[in-house]
Protein backbone atom coordinates (compact mmCIF):
# COMPACT_ATOMS: atom_id res chain seq x y z
CA UNK A 1 0.00 0.00 0.00
CA UNK A 2 1.68 3.46 -0.97
CA UNK A 3 2.60 5.40 2.32
CA UNK A 4 0.71 8.95 1.61
CA UNK A 5 3.34 11.61 1.97
CA UNK A 6 2.69 14.99 3.49
CA UNK A 7 1.93 18.32 2.38
CA UNK A 8 1.78 22.26 4.04
CA UNK A 9 0.52 24.73 1.76
CA UNK A 10 1.73 28.52 2.93
CA UNK A 11 -0.75 31.41 1.86
CA UNK A 12 -3.72 28.70 1.70
CA UNK A 13 -6.86 31.44 2.00
CA UNK A 14 -6.42 32.24 -1.61
CA UNK A 15 -7.84 31.16 -5.06
CA UNK A 16 -5.23 28.68 -5.67
CA UNK A 17 -4.65 27.53 -2.11
CA UNK A 18 -8.42 26.99 -1.98
CA UNK A 19 -8.32 25.30 -5.63
CA UNK A 20 -4.89 23.48 -4.29
CA UNK A 21 -6.70 22.23 -1.49
CA UNK A 22 -9.53 20.67 -3.62
CA UNK A 23 -7.14 18.78 -5.48
CA UNK A 24 -5.15 17.68 -2.98
CA UNK A 25 -8.13 16.12 -0.89
CA UNK A 26 -8.34 14.16 -3.98
CA UNK A 27 -5.46 12.72 -4.36
CA UNK A 28 -4.57 9.63 -3.66
CA UNK A 29 -1.39 9.39 -2.40
CA UNK A 30 -1.45 12.79 -0.10
CA UNK A 31 -2.37 14.42 3.00
CA UNK A 32 -2.44 17.62 3.62
CA UNK A 33 -0.65 18.28 7.21
CA UNK A 34 -1.61 22.09 7.61
CA UNK A 35 -2.79 25.13 5.61
CA UNK A 36 -1.23 28.35 6.77
CA UNK A 37 -3.19 31.72 6.52
CA UNK A 38 -2.22 34.60 8.76
CA UNK A 39 -5.29 36.08 7.99
CA UNK A 40 -7.33 33.34 8.54
CA UNK A 41 -5.90 31.81 11.47
CA UNK A 42 -8.19 29.01 13.48
CA UNK A 43 -10.91 29.57 10.90
CA UNK A 44 -12.59 26.26 9.73
CA UNK A 45 -11.16 25.89 6.07
CA UNK A 46 -14.54 25.48 4.26
CA UNK A 47 -15.82 28.93 5.71
CA UNK A 48 -13.71 30.57 3.15
CA UNK A 49 -13.40 27.79 0.41
CA UNK A 50 -17.28 27.26 0.83
CA UNK A 51 -17.28 24.13 -1.82
CA UNK A 52 -15.21 22.33 0.42
CA UNK A 53 -18.02 21.57 3.08
CA UNK A 54 -18.63 18.08 3.69
CA UNK A 55 -14.65 17.58 2.43
CA UNK A 56 -12.77 18.49 5.10
CA UNK A 57 -12.64 19.31 8.97
CA UNK A 58 -9.00 21.30 8.54
CA UNK A 59 -8.99 24.45 9.55
CA UNK A 60 -6.26 27.33 9.04
CA UNK A 61 -3.55 27.48 11.15
CA UNK A 62 -1.06 30.17 11.18
CA UNK A 63 1.60 27.96 12.94
CA UNK A 64 4.35 25.66 10.27
CA UNK A 65 5.64 22.59 10.83
CA UNK A 66 8.79 20.95 9.29
CA UNK A 67 6.91 17.50 9.29
CA UNK A 68 6.17 17.55 5.80
CA UNK A 69 7.46 16.23 2.78
CA UNK A 70 6.36 19.11 0.28
CA UNK A 71 5.68 22.54 0.78
CA UNK A 72 3.50 24.56 -1.22
CA UNK A 73 4.26 28.37 -1.33
CA UNK A 74 0.74 30.27 -2.54
CA UNK A 75 1.86 33.41 -1.46
CA UNK A 76 1.42 36.64 -3.71
CA UNK A 77 4.25 37.36 -5.85
CA UNK A 78 7.43 38.76 -4.38
CA UNK A 79 6.53 36.95 -1.27
CA UNK A 80 7.71 33.63 -1.50
CA UNK A 81 11.51 34.75 -0.96
CA UNK A 82 11.03 36.54 2.09
CA UNK A 83 8.84 33.83 3.65
CA UNK A 84 11.34 31.23 2.98
CA UNK A 85 14.56 33.36 4.24
CA UNK A 86 12.23 34.34 7.51
CA UNK A 87 11.56 30.90 8.21
CA UNK A 88 13.47 27.50 9.42
CA UNK A 89 12.45 24.98 6.39
CA UNK A 90 14.22 21.57 6.59
CA UNK A 91 16.80 20.34 3.51
CA UNK A 92 14.33 17.41 2.74
CA UNK A 93 12.04 19.19 2.05
CA UNK A 94 10.13 19.55 -1.63
CA UNK A 95 9.35 23.51 -2.34
CA UNK A 96 6.80 23.99 -5.17
CA UNK A 97 6.30 28.19 -5.52
CA UNK A 98 3.37 29.27 -7.12
CA UNK A 99 4.61 32.47 -7.54
CA UNK A 100 6.66 34.64 -9.51
CA UNK A 101 9.99 34.79 -6.91
CA UNK A 102 12.27 32.36 -8.66
CA UNK A 103 10.81 31.84 -12.44
CA UNK A 104 13.74 33.87 -13.58
CA UNK A 105 16.46 33.50 -10.92
CA UNK A 106 15.99 30.47 -8.98
CA UNK A 107 18.83 31.12 -6.67
CA UNK A 108 18.31 31.19 -3.39
CA UNK A 109 20.36 29.65 0.28
CA UNK A 110 19.60 26.01 -0.11
CA UNK A 111 19.71 25.85 -4.03
CA UNK A 112 18.35 26.24 -7.16
CA UNK A 113 14.49 26.47 -8.22
CA UNK A 114 14.07 24.48 -11.50
CA UNK A 115 11.28 26.54 -13.98
CA UNK A 116 8.65 24.53 -13.63
CA UNK A 117 7.11 23.77 -17.01
CA UNK A 118 7.21 20.02 -17.60
CA UNK A 119 6.61 20.14 -21.44
CA UNK A 120 10.19 21.40 -21.58
CA UNK A 121 11.92 20.35 -18.66
CA UNK A 122 10.31 17.49 -17.03
CA UNK A 123 14.25 15.68 -16.62
CA UNK A 124 15.31 18.47 -14.63
CA UNK A 125 11.66 18.47 -12.48
CA UNK A 126 12.08 14.70 -11.60
CA UNK A 127 15.60 15.47 -10.15
CA UNK A 128 15.01 18.95 -8.10
CA UNK A 129 13.81 19.32 -4.80
CA UNK A 130 12.35 22.85 -5.84
CA UNK A 131 9.50 23.95 -8.51
CA UNK A 132 9.24 27.57 -9.33
CA UNK A 133 5.68 26.83 -10.89
CA UNK A 134 4.97 29.09 -14.63
CA UNK A 135 2.67 32.15 -14.60
CA UNK A 136 -1.09 31.43 -16.04
CA UNK A 137 -1.16 33.83 -18.73
CA UNK A 138 2.57 31.86 -19.32
CA UNK A 139 1.32 28.67 -19.55
CA UNK A 140 -0.71 29.22 -22.37
CA UNK A 141 1.55 31.00 -24.29
CA UNK A 142 4.61 29.19 -24.09
CA UNK A 143 2.56 25.85 -25.07
CA UNK A 144 0.85 27.76 -28.12
CA UNK A 145 4.58 28.34 -29.57
CA UNK A 146 6.58 25.68 -27.79
CA UNK A 147 7.00 23.73 -31.52
CA UNK A 148 7.64 26.42 -33.02
CA UNK A 149 10.05 27.78 -30.96
CA UNK A 150 12.14 23.98 -30.99
CA UNK A 151 12.15 24.12 -35.28
CA UNK A 152 13.50 27.56 -34.54
CA UNK A 153 10.71 29.44 -36.30
CA UNK A 154 10.17 32.51 -33.89
CA UNK A 155 11.13 35.86 -34.73
CA UNK A 156 8.30 38.23 -33.88
CA UNK A 157 5.14 37.25 -31.80
CA UNK A 158 1.70 39.10 -31.48
CA UNK A 159 -0.41 37.99 -28.52
CA UNK A 160 -3.69 38.76 -26.73
CA UNK A 161 -4.81 36.76 -24.25
CA UNK A 162 -8.27 37.22 -21.94
CA UNK A 163 -8.26 36.13 -18.44
CA UNK A 164 -11.18 35.72 -15.86
CA UNK A 165 -11.65 37.57 -12.76
CA UNK A 166 -9.78 34.74 -10.83
CA UNK A 167 -6.57 35.74 -12.35
CA UNK A 168 -6.55 38.83 -10.16
CA UNK A 169 -6.26 36.72 -6.97
CA UNK A 170 -8.80 36.61 -4.17
CA UNK A 171 -8.39 40.26 -2.74
CA UNK A 172 -10.74 42.70 -3.80
CA UNK A 173 -10.35 45.58 -6.13
CA UNK A 174 -12.21 47.66 -8.47
CA UNK A 175 -11.56 46.04 -11.11
CA UNK A 176 -12.81 42.94 -9.76
CA UNK A 177 -15.91 43.84 -8.63
CA UNK A 178 -19.31 42.47 -9.93
CA UNK A 179 -20.37 45.26 -11.04
CA UNK A 180 -17.59 46.15 -12.97
CA UNK A 181 -16.68 43.19 -14.56
CA UNK A 182 -19.47 41.97 -15.73
CA UNK A 183 -20.84 42.76 -19.37
CA UNK A 184 -17.46 44.65 -19.60
CA UNK A 185 -14.07 43.63 -21.09
CA UNK A 186 -10.69 45.91 -20.82
CA UNK A 187 -6.60 45.63 -21.66
CA UNK A 188 -4.41 46.14 -18.62
CA UNK A 189 -0.32 45.81 -18.90
CA UNK A 190 -0.69 46.42 -22.15
CA UNK A 191 2.85 45.25 -23.81
CA UNK A 192 4.22 45.51 -20.07
CA UNK A 193 2.98 41.94 -18.57
CA UNK A 194 4.96 40.66 -15.99
CA UNK A 195 4.65 36.81 -17.45
CA UNK A 196 6.63 37.93 -20.95
CA UNK A 197 10.53 37.77 -19.22
CA UNK A 198 9.76 34.09 -18.53
CA UNK A 199 8.13 33.62 -21.55
CA UNK A 200 10.93 34.79 -23.95
CA UNK A 201 13.41 32.72 -21.61
CA UNK A 202 11.93 29.85 -22.23
CA UNK A 203 11.23 30.48 -25.75
CA UNK A 204 14.78 31.63 -26.62
CA UNK A 205 16.48 28.61 -25.03
CA UNK A 206 14.84 26.69 -27.60
CA UNK A 207 14.86 29.14 -30.42
CA UNK A 208 18.47 29.98 -30.54
CA UNK A 209 17.68 33.53 -31.20
CA UNK A 210 15.85 36.61 -30.05
CA UNK A 211 11.97 36.19 -29.71
CA UNK A 212 10.15 39.44 -29.66
CA UNK A 213 6.68 39.09 -27.95
CA UNK A 214 4.13 42.26 -28.38
CA UNK A 215 1.71 40.76 -25.65
CA UNK A 216 -1.63 42.61 -24.81
CA UNK A 217 -3.92 40.97 -21.60
CA UNK A 218 -7.44 41.16 -20.96
CA UNK A 219 -9.95 41.43 -18.50
CA UNK A 220 -12.52 38.93 -19.06
CA UNK A 221 -16.04 39.01 -17.22
CA UNK A 222 -16.04 35.68 -16.05
CA UNK A 223 -14.38 34.12 -13.28
CA UNK A 224 -12.11 31.51 -14.35
CA UNK A 225 -9.90 30.52 -17.98
CA UNK A 226 -7.94 32.26 -20.20
CA UNK A 227 -7.72 31.82 -23.89
CA UNK A 228 -4.67 33.26 -26.14
CA UNK A 229 -4.45 33.76 -29.52
CA UNK A 230 -0.69 34.49 -31.11
CA UNK A 231 -0.12 35.47 -34.63
CA UNK A 232 2.66 35.20 -36.53
CA UNK A 233 4.13 34.74 -40.39
CA UNK A 234 5.27 31.62 -41.60
CA UNK A 235 5.22 29.88 -44.91
CA UNK A 236 4.64 26.22 -43.89
CA UNK A 237 1.59 24.78 -44.65
CA UNK A 238 -1.34 24.07 -42.33
CA UNK A 239 -0.98 20.20 -42.58
CA UNK A 240 2.86 20.63 -41.56
CA UNK A 241 2.72 22.69 -38.51
CA UNK A 242 -0.38 19.98 -36.96
CA UNK A 243 2.03 17.45 -37.95
CA UNK A 244 4.32 19.63 -36.02
CA UNK A 245 2.37 19.94 -33.18
CA UNK A 246 0.86 16.67 -32.93
CA UNK A 247 5.04 15.35 -32.74
CA UNK A 248 5.83 17.89 -30.23
CA UNK A 249 3.04 17.00 -27.74
CA UNK A 250 2.38 13.41 -28.71
CA UNK A 251 3.94 11.66 -25.25
CA UNK A 252 2.33 14.83 -22.99
CA UNK A 253 -0.63 13.62 -21.10
CA UNK A 254 -2.27 17.30 -20.71
CA UNK A 255 -2.19 19.21 -24.25
CA UNK A 256 -4.17 18.30 -26.71
CA UNK A 257 -4.05 19.51 -30.39
CA UNK A 258 -7.18 19.87 -32.09
CA UNK A 259 -8.72 20.97 -36.00
CA UNK A 260 -11.61 22.42 -34.96
CA UNK A 261 -11.97 25.31 -33.17
CA UNK A 262 -11.74 25.61 -29.52
CA UNK A 263 -13.25 27.33 -26.35
CA UNK A 264 -13.01 27.92 -22.85
CA UNK A 265 -15.77 25.30 -21.16
CA UNK A 266 -13.78 22.60 -22.64
CA UNK A 267 -11.02 23.28 -20.21
CA UNK A 268 -12.42 24.53 -16.80
CA UNK A 269 -11.72 22.71 -14.10
CA UNK A 270 -9.15 20.68 -15.85
CA UNK A 271 -5.27 20.80 -16.00
CA UNK A 272 -5.99 20.55 -19.99
CA UNK A 273 -4.58 22.74 -22.63
CA UNK A 274 -5.97 23.16 -26.34
CA UNK A 275 -4.45 23.88 -29.28
CA UNK A 276 -5.89 25.05 -32.33
CA UNK A 277 -4.24 26.94 -35.32
CA UNK A 278 -5.39 28.74 -38.37
CA UNK A 279 -4.11 29.87 -41.21
CA UNK A 280 -4.84 33.08 -44.06
CA UNK A 281 -1.90 32.94 -46.57
CA UNK A 282 1.32 33.38 -44.67
CA UNK A 283 0.08 34.45 -41.48
CA UNK A 284 -1.08 31.44 -39.27
CA UNK A 285 -2.79 31.96 -35.31
CA UNK A 286 -1.93 29.79 -32.80
CA UNK A 287 -5.11 29.39 -29.89
CA UNK A 288 -4.40 27.93 -26.29
CA UNK A 289 -7.08 27.33 -23.83
CA UNK A 290 -6.25 26.93 -20.03
CA UNK A 291 -7.75 26.81 -16.56
CA UNK A 292 -5.60 29.91 -15.08
CA UNK A 293 -6.35 28.50 -11.54
CA UNK A 294 -5.73 24.55 -12.78
CA UNK A 295 -3.38 23.99 -15.31
CA UNK A 296 -2.14 27.66 -14.75
CA UNK A 297 -1.46 27.29 -11.40
CA UNK A 298 -2.66 24.69 -8.88
CA UNK A 299 -3.24 21.40 -11.52
CA UNK A 300 0.59 22.60 -12.76
CA UNK A 301 2.00 22.81 -9.43
CA UNK A 302 0.45 18.94 -8.42
CA UNK A 303 1.87 18.04 -11.85
CA UNK A 304 4.90 18.78 -11.13
CA UNK A 305 4.67 17.51 -7.46
CA UNK A 306 3.86 14.32 -9.23
CA UNK A 307 6.95 14.00 -11.12
CA UNK A 308 9.20 14.96 -8.17
CA UNK A 309 7.77 12.14 -6.95
CA UNK A 310 8.25 9.85 -9.19
CA UNK A 311 4.79 9.03 -9.54
CA UNK A 312 2.50 9.58 -12.88
CA UNK A 313 1.79 12.80 -14.53
CA UNK A 314 -1.74 12.78 -14.38
CA UNK A 315 -2.42 11.01 -10.73
CA UNK A 316 -4.53 13.43 -9.00
CA UNK A 317 -5.65 15.41 -11.63
CA UNK A 318 -8.24 12.94 -14.15
CA UNK A 319 -10.44 15.94 -14.22
CA UNK A 320 -12.98 16.76 -16.51
CA UNK A 321 -14.80 19.92 -17.69
CA UNK A 322 -18.22 20.97 -17.11
CA UNK A 323 -19.79 21.38 -20.96
CA UNK A 324 -22.24 23.67 -19.87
Amino acid sequence: MQTKIKTGIIGAAGYTGGELIRLLLNHPNVVISFALSRSCNGQPINTIHTDLIGETDLVFTNEYSNNIDVLFLCLPHKESKVWIESNTISDEIKIIDLGNDFRLDGLFNKGEFVYGLSEVNEEMIKKSNYVANPGCFATAIQLALLPLAKEKLLNKVYTTGITGSTGAGQQLQATSHFSWRTNNISAYKTLNHQHVPEICKTLESLNKEKVQLEFVPWRGDFTRGIFTSSTLETFLSLETLYAMYETFYKDNPFVFISKNTIDLKQVVNTNKCLIHIEKQENQIVIHSVIDNLVKGASGQAIQNMNLMLGWESKLGLKLKASAF
